[in-house]
Parts: structure tokens; sequence; C-alpha cells
């Protein structure tokens, strides 16, 4: 059974160190800051999260469930990334299915960390891993103009 993600005092300041390295252009070259309106309050919400490149597109996966920037992303469709001081704009479309597969087995790969989140690891089934999309939302990011 996987673990429940739980916003504490320890989880706030290890998104602060994160999000200081990457403000800097350290840590994983994948890792950027993500900001999104808040859907209730419309005012910006920024964090570190994991954009993979997969098959030449860039993916946003929630490692964590269904979380605060999950419903965020859902509501504002548009968001920007940051790294090293350049930010950029994107579109954010949710996908479900095959399609999702790929990302998730890259994901799985590419941050072990966030494995004790998942109920599937990258060996599980197709089927299996689609079935985790639910709890595990995946969207493509397409640049803004």
């Amino acid at each position: 059974m996987a673990k429940t993600y739980r916003m504490d005092g320890t989880q706030r300041v290890i998104n602060g160190i994160y999000r200081w390295l990457t403000d800097r252009g350290l840590g994983a070259e994948f890792r950027q800051i993500l900001t999104v309106r808040g859907r209730r309050s419309g005012e910006p919400r920024s964090l570190p999260v994991d954009v993979l490149e997969v098959d030449g597109s860039s993916w946003l996966v929630s490692p964590y469930g269904l979380v605060n920037w999950v419903h965020n992303v859902r509501a504002a469709e548009t968001l920007t990334l940051r790294r090293a001081g350049a930010e950029t704009s994107w579109r954010a479309s949710e996908v479900t299915g095959a399609e999702a597969v790929p990302v998730i087995r890259a994901y799985l790969h590419a941050v072990p960390v966030t494995h004790p989140y998942w109920d599937v690891t990258e060996a599980s089934s197709d089927a299996e891993l689609t079935a985790a999309l639910p709890k595990h939302p995946v969207f493509r990011l397409t640049p803004e103009p």
C-alpha cells in the first residue's frame, strides 16, 4: 500500500531547499519551480516539481497523488516553470490511458525517491500503470506563445 503524502513542517523545509537549489540551477536537471494560479485564492502558488522529457514532449507527473497543485493546474490549464532564472509559460493537458504509460515508467525510473507513494513499479504491466492514473495524474506540457 502506497504512503500518503502529507505537507508538514519537514516537507516545507525540504521544498524550500529544493526551491533554493533549483532557482540557482543546482540539483536534478529536470527539477523546476512550478507556479500556477490558486483555484480558490487566485494567488500564484509555487513549488518544486520534476518535469520529464519523454518522446520529445515535456511532462508533469503527480507522484504524490491528488495534491493541491494538481487541482490548481486542472483549473488554470496554464502555468509557468522556472529554473536558474529562466521562466517559460506552458499549457497543461491531462492525458489518460496508454499515452501516459511510458511517461509514468520514465518518471518511476528517473525519480526513485517517490516510489513509496506509488502502488506500481517501473516493471508493472501497462494495465497496472494505466490503473494508477486516477491517483497520479499526468499532464503534457506545450509551450505558450
